[in-house]
């Protein structure tokens, strides 16, 4: 049987990926496919109001809050990754 996400699931990977993630990471970091990835950016990009199915998936309450926290925790890694190029860049120019 085929999963279904929730749409602020998708929306978030879509968001993902418009920020340079590249698809094949994303699809990495979460455990799905990156060509289905790849056609939710372009459901997104094509239409007015994407995800407008019922790609809705049951999770309890703790599995939304592990989901809430994986993603808070990408989110983070990613800030901390951009912080320490920036610093990098940075203490290289006042050489």
């Amino acid at each position: 049987m085929a999963k279904h996400y929730e749409t602020d699931f998708k929306l978030m990977i879509v968001n993902l990926l418009k920020s340079g993630q590249s698809a094949r990471q994303v699809s990495e970091d979460y455990g799905l496919n990156a060509s289905m990835i790849r056609r939710w950016l372009r459901e997104n990009l094509s239409a007015k109001e994407s995800f407008t199915g019922k790609g809705n998936i049951s999770l309890s309450p703790e599995q939304k809050e592990i989901a809430q926290l994986r993603a808070e925790l990408k989110e983070t890694k990613l800030e901390r990754d951009i912080l320490k190029k920036a610093v990098s860049i940075f203490s290289k120019s006042d050489n």
